[in-house]
């Protein structure tokens, strides 16, 4: 996951990008508005922190350019303005959250995950040791899954499987590929074994009227995530 955080205070950019690398993420830190502009508009990140007051330009216009040229990139609002007009207008310019300094660097970790979460990133955090993509949490090392509150016993073949998927979000797999993880060359069962695993994984991760995460992709193999554009469950 990618971030990028733009902030003049050194004595904060320094330590938070320090914290953030630790937790998992590729994070590029700059010191201005224009370098932070620029890297917004070129770069592809998963969530762009802004302070709002910047030399040169201004969080605000920074985010309000990116809605204009209609990019939807997360952005969360660090900054000392703290009134009610602040935090609307700050909102109407296009952010997604805002955190008033000073603030609990627990908060803003539990806001960076929210949002990634929110616009269906991977999430790994090494405070939970979990692996998180949309509402789906993996506890991989317990072989346990959680969603909308239930707690999801796998077996470990599922929570490889799983975890496979959630590490490559948003890509198609295809059934040599899945089988060449799962199992060594001279164990690997027939395709149609990758197939019953994967409805018996369905069958306990999608739930009701919960959000398909599986996609088949067909003739080719598998796609995970919150949407599919060229899938069908």
């Amino acid at each position: 996951m990618r971030i990028l955080l733009v902030d003049d205070e050194v004595e904060l950019t320094g330590p938070l990008s320090r914290v953030l690398t630790r937790e998992g993420y590729n994070v590029d830190a700059v010191y201005e508005g224009i370098s932070g502009s620029r890297l917004a508009q070129a770069g592809s990140y998963d969530l762009l922190i802004l302070d709002w007051m910047l030399p040169g330009k201004t969080g605000l216009e920074i985010c309000q350019e990116l809605r204009r040229q209609g990019k939807t990139t997360p952005v969360l609002f660090l900054t000392a303005k703290d009134t009610l007009d602040d935090r609307v207008e700050g909102l109407d310019a296009g952010a997604d959250d805002y955190l008033v300094k000073p603030f609990e660097l627990r908060e803003l970790l539990a806001r960076v995950r929210a949002l990634l979460r929110r616009s269906g990133a991977e999430v790994y955090s090494i405070t939970t040791g979990r692996l998180v993509v949309a509402d789906l949490e993996l506890d991989s090392e317990n072989q346990v899954a959680y969603r909308q509150e239930r707690v999801i016993e796998l077996s470990q073949k599922e929570s490889q499987l799983l975890q496979y998927f959630m590490e490559h979000t948003g890509q198609l797999l295809t059934h040599v590929q899945i089988m060449q993880h799962l199992w060594q060359d001279d164990e690997q069962p027939s395709s149609n074994v990758i197939a019953a695993l994967i409805r018996l994984l369905r069958r306990k991760i999608e739930v009701g009227k919960e959000t398909p995460l599986i996609h088949t992709v067909y003739g080719k193999g598998y796609r995970f995530g919150a949407s599919s554009v060229d899938s069908v469950q």
